[in-house]
């Protein structure tokens, strides 16, 4: 996997483990507050699809995950 596919993975983890804490009717239910962190991954996106610039892309680079895109043939 490449960083941009790391990123998506990472992003979606967040925000289902967010709701699920901070979704009242959940059966993990712990405080309303974990919606603002689902809030917050959310902008985190919103403003990476405009400026490219991503936190998150930083630090798997300085771990060696790869940035170049895998081909189609190989998913």
């Amino acid at each position: 996997m490449n960083v941009e596919r790391y990123i998506r993975v990472i992003a979606g983890l967040f925000v289902f483990v967010s709701v699920a804490l901070g979704a009242p009717s959940s059966p993990v239910f712990v405080n309303e507050w974990f919606l603002a962190f689902t809030a917050f991954v959310g902008a985190n996106l919103f403003q990476f699809g405009f400026s490219n610039f991503c936190p998150l892309a930083i630090v798997l680079k300085k771990l060696g995950v790869s940035e170049g895109a895998q081909s189609c043939k190989s998913c």
